[in-house]
């Protein structure tokens, strides 16, 4: 049986409250880092493990941590990027409305580890809901003693507040969270300095994930070597995937890193293979940002092994003949699924999302949306496919936040790997504009 760390207890009954939770071994890890623990032993346990950010960069947690300033004085603070609005994952926003004590309790221990006595949850500003529950569960944990003044008699203050985000993508990027949260236009700060060194009021903090901050529970609980003991390589522990598509059993699963992506997608464990009828024809695997796959490069190595789902399989071939696993999102296209409408409407996502600040991504998202809209509506040019090619060149490392570089991935590796079908638009216009028509050229399927 495959282990779980966030998900063990997620469908008992009552989990939501503090009770149910306490029931099933909650707050331990606050009792054992409290009573038990200094704050850099905490540290030195998330390092052993090896956790790696789970919003979608990947950085090792423990390094993160372990570059926070501590000037004399200053205050330091931890903030929870629960964002989540990368389009294709929704495993944060499972994880809050289901256990939303599993992400308090990690809050706590992580901002005594962090010697951070005022910390922030920012949510998505779209789900008020799952603010809600938070806000209840806060309450809960106060009102038995495990936030606020002396928590358990410690000496340790810890004040959690949570925050409705902007309702922008932008303030996913951890500095623009930053300037949101500080109640400013959402737009991301150069760097450096890093937020370790000045980030909320200018002070030293710490921006981390829901999933990540979650997993800091069971380590204090059972120790940084038995989480890195769980994965794959420097894929250590477990990671929630936001599985959807043209699968059977679309949902969010947790799994051990290193599983074989064509399990994951075809065992009744997990996604429960491709709807019936249909076969399977490509992959995003990390959320709409990074780059797309063809079916025989999602399941298969450049060198003919498997493919894992870890972050070092995943992105083996580099973007030539690999891509990343980025937050999770696991998104599954059939052959029903057209590449060029669906590369049209990630780059409208991302240009309606650009905050604007730099002319490469402000001007350059428009105008991959434009090109891709005309490719898909049938009066495409010839020379469209390489002037998306040459846009989304320009626009990549050229911003200062990673948002350029995700708008012009997915619209280069789907030129990449699918390119006959983006001529077929441009070459049959009147065929490619008919309701449900879709390229049946030649196409890995498997």
């Amino acid at each position: 049986m495959a282990t779980k760390i966030l998900t063990e207890h997620i469908n008992v009954p009552g989990i939501e409250t503090f009770d149910v939770y306490r029931k099933h071994g909650g707050y331990t890890a606050v009792e054992k880092a409290l009573k038990t623990m200094t704050p850099d032993a905490i540290v030195e346990e998330v390092k052993k493990a090896g956790v790696r950010g789970r919003g979608g960069a990947g950085f090792p947690m423990g390094m993160k941590w372990s570059f926070l300033a501590k000037p004399e004085g200053v205050p330091r603070y931890l903030v929870c990027n629960a964002d989540e609005s990368e389009p294709g994952t929704f495993k944060d926003h499972y994880l809050m409305k289901m256990i939303p004590h599993l992400l308090i309790e990690g809050m706590i221990v992580s901002s005594y580890a962090l010697g951070a006595n005022k910390s922030f949850i920012y949510v998505r500003g779209e789900l008020m809901y799952v603010i809600h529950i938070l806000e209840k569960a806060i309450a809960e944990a106060k009102a038995k003693g495990f936030l606020g003044k002396n928590i358990l008699g410690s000496g340790y203050d810890l004040e959690l507040v949570v925050q409705p985000g902007g309702g922008a993508y932008i303030c996913g990027e951890e500095t623009a969270l930053l300037e949101s949260l500080e109640g400013k236009r959402g737009n991301p700060r150069n760097k450096p300095p890093f937020p370790a060194v000045k980030g909320l009021y200018q002070s030293p903090t710490v921006v981390n994930n829901v999933e990540s901050i979650a997993t800091t529970s069971w380590i204090v609980n059972n120790g940084g070597d038995a989480y890195a003991a769980i994965g794959i390589g420097r894929s250590t522990g477990t990671k929630l995937i936001s599985a959807s598509g043209h699968i059977r059993k679309p949902g969010v699963y947790e799994i051990e890193l290193g599983v074989p992506v064509e399990d994951f997608i075809f065992a009744d464990e997990w996604c429960g293979g491709i709807r019936p009828g249909h076969k399977f024809k490509a992959l995003v695997a990390g959320g709409s940002s990074v780059p797309i796959l063809p079916s025989n490069l999602a399941l298969t190595l450049a060198n003919g092994e498997k493919r894992l789902m870890s972050y070092e399989s995943l992105s083996d071939g580099g973007f030539a003949t690999g891509t990343m696993l980025g937050s999770g999102g696991f998104i599954v296209f059939d052959e029903t699924a057209c590449i060029v409408r669906n590369t049209w409407n990630f780059s409208r996502f991302y240009h309606h999302e650009s905050c604007g600040q730099c002319s490469p991504c402000r001007e350059g998202t428009g105008w991959m949306e434009k090109v891709l809209h005309r490719i898909e509506y049938g009066h495409g040019h010839q020379q469209d496919i390489d002037l998306l090619v040459d846009v989304a060149k320009k626009i990549e490392g050229n911003t200062i936040c990673p948002l350029g570089d995700a708008a012009a991935w997915p619209v280069a590796s789907a030129i990449r790997h699918f390119r006959d079908e983006f001529q077929w638009h441009i070459d049959h216009p009147a065929e490619a504009t008919q309701p449900g028509a879709v390229y049946r050229g030649e196409m890995a399927l498997v």
